[in-house]
């Protein structure tokens, strides 16, 4: 029997399919029920990182208006800051480490104290 020959069914619901013989799916309803059932478990998880990173950069956002602010570390914390997600870290020439989410980032500094900048065009 030639491949053409054998009946071909949807991935999901398993319609007969006509059409491209590479043809996975009947649509794109299908397709994506299908990517979206396989993808799931990693969705959760992504989704709950970046849910946390999201939350880390409004507040960020919320303390520092201005692009430049000193706040106690005990106010992040408060708002629900979460210290152990971020997007990068970029150390300068002088080896301080700023730690952004997406473009807003702190500096942690002596005393509990964070700098609070915006990310700049130069920091990459």
């Amino acid at each position: 029997m030639k491949e053409s020959e054998k009946e071909r069914a949807c991935q999901e619901c398993g319609t007969q399919l006509n059409g491209r013989r590479d043809q996975k799916f009947c649509g794109d309803y299908c397709r994506n029920t299908f990517n979206n059932r396989l993808n799931e478990d990693s969705n959760k998880y992504m989704r709950r990182i970046n849910n946390i990173l999201r939350k880390n950069r409004r507040i960020l956002s919320k303390l520092n208006p201005e692009g430049k602010k000193t706040v106690d570390g005990i106010t992040m914390a408060e708002e629900g800051f979460n210290f152990h997600y971020y997007t990068n870290i970029y150390t300068t020439k002088k080896g301080s480490q700023y730690i952004f989410c997406y473009d807003q980032g702190y500096l942690k500094m002596d005393d509990n104290q964070y700098m609070l900048v915006h990310k700049q065009d130069y920091v990459k």
